[in-house]
């Protein structure tokens, strides 16, 4: 008997998305689960090639090949398909752990053993010249750790954990289920494999108590705003003497009041008083390490000219070069004038006569008059 189409069997188009197969797949499993089928050959036969469908179809190269060459793909014992995939077909028990494992107990998560410590999280800002410069600071975390009194055993002094008598000291329990076997966290050490039958005072048996730490940072030259620092071991440590996770520093750079970073380079906009812009002179800018340069303005500069100092911008993470800092002439009209400097300007305007010596406003003006004037036409 030829099988179904194993889209059929899962009630799905061959355009189906994986999330969309993963729904079909956990209802009719539910459906036609043996527990709730008891002695129903045709719902256990359904069952079993649901699993072979979705085991195919939820996997992007079985996929694929499945999609090419059909159940071809997958015959002389199901473990090669075409073009030297390698496809190992995986039990039923490993989908339906991935599937349901939540509400039949937590699914596979290796051999018993005290759980690993949580990570944790460090926010640290810093200024725009540490970034540049480098730093070494400390911080002090709130975290768990060793317990002083037990040794991070958990049990009181002169008393010992003993082996889990549920378990046996592996950390798991295989559960029945239908024809299935599914291994759950034991629920007497909590996957620990050991029990305490006099928990320590100090910490009630956890092994652990919250302290605050401080530790010692090295933020290196060059660090760029989003970075994230990994401190490994420097986490919460686990329960009854298991490792500790690990401590991440998330870097931001505070935003400066005069430059502003992109990647290696920096950017200034300055104000340039009007005549120093229309007659040229030189200006003094700081820079980021700290020093002072002068530039040279030339005659009738324009609002938004840029000049480029070379090796002036930021320090490059873990390289001796710098960026480049670019520095942005923003000419400013000037205020609160007195009589005798509107005296001036206008005489100033009146000297100009047909001399153009403001190049760009006056062609403007002349784009926009030949505009009005094909309007007209």
């Amino acid at each position: 008997m030829a099988k179904q189409d194993f889209y059929e069997t899962l009630g799905v188009s061959k355009s189906a998305s994986a999330d969309e197969l993963k729904r079909a797949y956990r209802r009719l499993a539910m459906q036609y689960h043996p527990d709730r089928n008891a002695g129903d050959k045709g719902a256990e036969q359904k069952f079993k090639d649901l699993n072979e469908a979705y085991d195919v179809l939820k996997d992007d190269q079985k996929r694929a090949a499945y999609d090419r060459f059909g159940h071809a793909a997958f015959e002389q014992g199901g473990r090669h398909g075409p073009g030297g995939f390698g496809f190992a077909a995986g039990g039923f028990a490993d989908i339906f752990d991935e599937m349901f494992g939540e509400f039949m107990g937590g699914g596979r998560r290796g051999q018993g053993g005290p759980s690993r410590g949580s990570d944790l999280q460090y926010n640290l800002e810093i200024s725009l010249e540490e970034a540049f410069r480098g730093k070494q600071t400390t911080i002090r975390v709130p975290t768990l750790v060793a317990c002083e009194q037990c040794k991070g055993s958990g049990a009181e002094a002169g008393s010992k954990p003993i082996t889990c008598p549920r378990c046996h000291g592996r950390g798991r329990l295989r559960v029945q289920q239908g024809f299935f076997t599914i291994e759950q966290t034991c629920a007497g050490c909590q996957g620990a494999g050991r029990v305490i039958d006099n928990p320590c005072k100090a910490c009630g048996g956890q092994g652990r108590t919250r302290r605050e730490k401080t530790l010692s940072v090295n933020i290196p030259a060059g660090v760029e705003d989003g970075i994230r620092m990994r401190l490994a071991g420097e986490g919460e440590v686990g329960v009854r003497g298991a490792s500790a996770g690990d401590l991440f520093v998330f870097i931001s750079v505070a935003p400066h009041r005069i430059f502003k970073r992109d990647g290696p380079n920096i950017h200034c906009r300055v104000p340039l008083p009007i005549t120093t812009a229309a007659l040229g002179g030189t200006i003094e800018v700081p820079t980021v390490d700290g020093s002072r340069t002068r530039v040279s303005v030339p005659a009738g500069t324009q609002s938004g000219h840029q000049f480029r100092l070379r090796g002036k911008g930021m320090t490059v993470l873990r390289s001796p070069a710098r960026g480049d800092m670019f520095i942005e002439a923003v000419v400013e009209t000037p205020q609160n004038l007195t009589k005798r400097q509107q005296e001036l300007l206008r005489e100033f305007e009146k000297e100009g006569g047909s001399r153009p010596t403001h190049p760009e406003s006056e062609g403007f003006f002349a784009r926009v008059k030949e505009f009005f004037e094909d309007l007209r036409e």
